[in-house]
């Protein structure tokens, strides 16, 4: 049987034989604190690109926040929180660039002329910016909602990367920041890498409403969640009528989401796990995926705990890699005034 341990990016030979040649950038908005689906689906394979030997930027999109409501709530706690998350998983902010985009003045004052590159109607066609407009519930979004992907471009762009890795449903941004890359490129001068993805193969983890699973939906065990917060959010997932548990994703996606969990977590195969479980039902399914999340998320939930008592710690990592990622960001922003002739 197949041993489903983790997600995994496929790393083409050509990275792992001179990792230190290539940059990445990924990171996230911080919506929330980031949960199993984040560690199982991206923040693993962040550590394993980081071990490599690849030059690492992480993004805490701070400003991203804004873009789909008012308020940004209590987001310098959030953003303190998933420096946390990062440093328990084993970012090492020695090897990784951790930064806030509000930090960065050029990155985002790259957004303007890349916006000159591209039209609205690609923008209106970028299935990110149409799935969030739905989402939202509103007849109008804000500027910065819909000008969004070319804001990750910016995001991808600054710090000159050659690799992101990605799910499927990212690769239209990938799409653009290339296409505004090579527009760039052909216009003015010769200064922007196409950005290559890194597909993950990350299988999709559910909510516990079977809905998708999100930072701020209170459907999923957060990295930080104690043992008890976690017993009783798994005791609230959804399942089905039928007693027997089986590993039938199309068929029964809710039962199956928490196998899959119970599997991610104790590094099996999800029919395996399912079989030994068989006639025990919800209950004896909702214990067993409890007892895999909290074994293989306490060394992690330990560390975060000694990182949290360490006070300033998370406001220098934030410093520190604000520092290196504005020095890239100006130097970027000074080629590309140079090039388009505005370096007065």
């Amino acid at each position: 049987m197949t041993t489903v341990t983790a997600a995994r990016v496929d790393v083409p030979a050509h990275i792992a034989q001179n990792p230190g040649a290539h940059r990445v950038l990924t990171g996230e908005r911080p919506t929330g604190s980031l949960h199993v689906g984040h560690y199982f689906g991206t923040l693993q394979n962040r550590v394993l690109l980081q071990d490599l030997g690849v030059d690492m930027f992480i993004v805490i999109a701070d400003y991203q926040v804004l873009t789909d409501r008012d308020v940004a709530g209590n987001l310098p706690a959030i953003v303190e929180g998933v420096v946390l998350d990062y440093l328990a998983v084993g970012i090492d902010p020695a090897k990784a660039t951790i930064f806030a985009h509000s930090s960065v003045a050029a990155l985002n004052q790259l957004l303007l002329p890349f916006l000159s590159l591209v039209s609205t109607a690609e923008l209106s066609r970028n299935p990110t910016v149409k799935d969030e407009i739905a989402a939202s519930g509103r007849s109008q979004v804000s500027g910065l909602m819909f000008t969004y992907p070319v804001h990750q471009a910016a995001d991808l762009l600054f710090c000159k990367s050659t690799l992101v890795p990605v799910g499927d449903d990212q690769l239209p941004h990938i799409e653009l920041t290339r296409t505004i890359a090579r527009r760039f490129n052909d216009r003015y001068a010769q200064l922007f890498p196409l950005p290559e993805a890194m597909l993950s193969h990350a299988p999709r983890l559910l909510g516990t409403d079977g809905r998708k699973m999100g930072k701020s939906g209170g459907n999923a065990v957060s990295i930080k969640s104690s043992a008890d917060e976690t017993a009783a959010i798994v005791k609230t997932a959804k399942t089905d009528a039928e007693r027997r548990i089986t590993f039938e994703p199309e068929r029964r996606p809710e039962v199956s989401n928490l196998v899959l969990l119970a599997a991610l977590a104790a590094g099996r195969d999800p029919h395996e796990v399912a079989e030994e479980i068989g006639d025990g039902g919800a209950a004896v399914l909702k214990r067993v995926v409890t007892e895999a999340v909290n074994e293989r998320l306490a060394p992690v939930r330990a560390r975060r705990a000694e990182y949290a008592a360490e006070p300033g710690l998370v406001r220098g990592i934030l410093r520190e890699g604000g520092e290196r990622a504005n020095a890239v960001a100006d130097q970027t922003l000074l080629e590309v005034k140079e090039a388009m002739l505005t370096y007065y």
